[in-house]
C-alpha cells in the first residue's frame, strides 16, 4: 500500500506477544473504545489524523503491506502472531493480520453538513452493518462526506461495519439523530432537494437528480423500503429503472447507482 502512516513517535517496538497471557498487553475488545481490524480499515485509521490511536496489533507481513518497518515501529504499534489476533477479535474476524483500538471521531452536527452543501445519504432503519459499511465505501468513493443514520434501529460503529467500509469510516462523517423525518425536514427548509428512493414511484433517478439544489437522497430497509412518514417528508420520490426479472435492488447496490447518477447530473 502507498499510503504511510503519519508519525506518531520514532521509538523502535519489534517486540512480539507470546502465547502466554502474561505477556499480552491485549486480551479482549475494549469497551469504550473504536475496535477495527483488517488491512484497509487499519491503514486509514493509522493516517486518518482526527483519530486518535490507543494500540496498533500487527502481523509482521501486514505491517510490510501498510507500509511499516517492522523492526522500527511505533511505541503504539506492536508485532503479534496472527492467531494472537484471533484470540482478541470475535470468532470468524478477517482481520489480514491487523487490528487496533482508537478513540471513536467526533460525531458531525447536521447544521455543519447543511453547510458543507452534500449530497448527503440518509439511511431509514437499515440495520445490516454490512450493508451500511458497502454505503460509506461507495460514498467515499463518490466523494460523498456525510451519511445520516437513526440513533436506534441502525447499527452502532464496529469492526464488522468499518471492514465492510474498506477504510471509508475515516473519511466519510456520520451524524446520528433521533428522527429521521425531521431531519428531511430541516433539510427541505435549507432548500434542499431530498429524494427518496422508491420502487413504486413513477420518476426515475435521472429525472429526479436533474435540479441545481444540493441533494440528499433516502434509503429504506430492504423489504418495507421508507416507512411511510419518512417518504412523506421527502421532496419526492424516485425510482432505480431495473428489469421486471427483479424486484429490487440490495440497498448497498442502489445506494452506489444513485450516487454515480447524482455525480453524472452534477457535470451536466
Amino acid at each position: 500500500m502507498k499510503n504511510k502512516p503519519r508519525n506518531r513517535g520514532n521509538a523502535p517496538n519489534s517486540k512480539k506477544f507470546t502465547d502466554n497471557p502474561k505477556n499480552r498487553s491485549f486480551q479482549r475488545i475494549e469497551e469504550g473504545f473504536a475496535t477495527l481490524w483488517g488491512l484497509h480499515a487499519v491503514s486509514a485509521a493509522l493516517n486518518n489524523p482526527d483519530r486518535t490511536i490507543k494500540k496498533a496489533v500487527l502481523s509482521r507481513n501486514a505491517a510490510i503491506r501498510i507500509g511499516l518497518d517492522p523492526d522500527n515501529l511505533q511505541t503504539n504499534i506492536q508485532l503479534a502472531e496472527p492467531k494472537e489476533i484471533d484470540a482478541a477479535l470475535p470468532d470468524g474476524a478477517v482481520h489480514q493480520g491487523a487490528m487496533l483500538t482508537a478513540d471513536f471521531l467526533e460525531p458531525l452536527e447536521l447544521e455543519s453538513a447543511i453547510e458543507d452543501g452534500g449530497p448527503i445519504v440518509i439511511l431509514d432503519q437499515v440495520t445490516d452493518p454490512m450493508n451500511v459499511g458497502a454505503i460509506l465505501r461507495s460514498a467515499a468513493a463518490f466523494g460523498v462526506r456525510t451519511v445520516v443514520m437513526q440513533t436506534r434501529k441502525s447499527p452502532p460503529f464496529s469492526g464488522v461495519l468499518a471492514k465492510a467500509a474498506v477504510g471509508a469510516v475515516e473519511t466519510v462523517r456520520e451524524i446520528r439523530v433521533v428522527n429521521i423525518a425531521r431531519t428531511i425536514d430541516a433539510l427541505c427548509q435549507a432548500h434542499w432537494n431530498v429524494i427518496g428512493l422508491s420502487g413504486d414511484s413513477e420518476d426515475d433517478i435521472a429525472t429526479a437528480f436533474n435540479t441545481n439544489a444540493p441533494i440528499a437522497i433516502v434509503l429504506g430497509a430492504e423489504g418495507s423500503g421508507l416507512r411511510p412518514a419518512v417518504a412523506k417528508a421527502c421532496t419526492q420520490l424516485a425510482r432505480i429503472p431495473i428489469s421486471g426479472a427483479m424486484e429490487s435492488l440490495n440497498v448497498s447496490n442502489a445506494a452506489a447507482i444513485a450516487l454515480y447518477e447524482i455525480g453524472r447530473a452534477s457535470k451536466r
